[in-house]
């Protein structure tokens, strides 16, 4: 099993819980191996995917923007403002758009996806200056998800979007050759860039999920009760990781803080600027994905309101 953080991320913790509950329900029948981050061992991230599809490793996750290109549906969740609360987007991968995701998925790779991790909402950060409105990013250059959805949605912010792997990415931002980039805050401490990045705005302007994947063709050949056992143990610990990113999160801004950086709020009426910047996109999007998708979105939405009306 393999990923691309350090072993005390969520998702490197997630990973050892599956490995640990299948480990004491099949003693010697398995053997698990962990590669914490592939990164360390020669590889880019995004090659996760690749040593995944061709067996060289069994279980991965990546954000899924890096999968648009061969999956064009993965585009639709790569579309800005697409969700206002976690709950909310929770629910969509968890209930139909989940499921759609993850067909549209296998019909094109030799995956089994089996969950979604929570990597969250996305924030910007830059060496440059203060971001409070869509022109303060004007000729910004920018690291982007390999995905021309986002790509598109920083070119209408005003910024210069540049689809490059986190390999590089990283590299780039300590030799203070590009701006600015985009990440949850635990992303951002992990990776170290807060200690180049000074400016830190709260956009919320991307939730991404990283989907479970394993090779399918090694899944389909192992035994029933150790599919089952998988299955159950990845639901486990997606409920564990989703939980310990709402902990990584606050630990994080904590952490940017501490280390002397400045956190920005925008405001109601600022969100809306970044909001309204991107309504072509969003307007394209409805006639590229049809009323279908929206729909799995606004039903997830929905379930949360009348579940929070209840619970109140």
């Amino acid at each position: 099993m393999a990923g691309y953080g350090p072993p005390t991320t969520s998702f490197s913790r997630a990973l050892k819980l599956i490995g640990d509950t299948l480990s004491a329900r099949f003693g010697d029948r398995i053997k698990v191996d962990y590669v914490w981050n592939i990164m360390d061992h020669g590889h880019r991230a995004e090659e996760i995917l690749t040593l995944v599809e061709n067996g060289a490793m069994t279980l991965g996750y990546q954000s899924s923007s890096y999968l648009t290109d061969r999956v064009p549906e993965l585009g639709f969740v790569d579309l800005p403002f697409l969700f206002e609360q976690r709950d909310q987007a929770r629910a969509a991968i968890d209930g139909e758009l989940g499921r759609f995701l993850s067909r549209s998925i296998e019909a094109r790779i030799n995956y089994q996806i089996l969950g979604y991790f929570e990597n969250g909402f996305r924030h910007i950060s830059n060496r440059l200056r203060t971001v409070r409105t869509p022109s303060d990013l004007k000729g910004m250059r920018i690291r982007a998800l390999p995905s021309e959805v986002q790509a598109r949605t920083f070119e209408l912010l005003g910024a210069i979007p540049l689809r490059w792997d986190l390999t590089e990415a990283i590299a780039a931002i300590k030799a203070g050759t590009i701006d600015a980039q985009e990440n949850p805050f635990a992303n951002t401490v992990t990776y170290g860039v807060h200690k180049f990045h000074h400016f830190h705005t709260v956009t919320n302007h991307f939730y991404i999920s990283r989907p479970i994947f394993l090779n399918r063709s090694v899944f389909d050949a192992w035994p029933r009760d150790l599919q089952s056992a998988m299955r159950d143990a990845v639901a486990k610990a997606v409920a564990f990781q989703r939980e310990l990113a709402i902990v990584e999160d606050r630990e994080a801004g904590a952490a940017i803080e501490a280390a002397g950086c400045q956190i920005t709020a925008l405001t109601p009426e600022q969100h809306a600027l970044f909001r309204q910047a991107v309504d072509p996109l969003l307007q394209d999007a409805r006639r590229t994905y049809g009323a279908d998708i929206f729909e799995m979105v606004a039903a997830a939405k929905e379930a949360v309101a009348l579940d929070t009306e209840q619970r109140f």
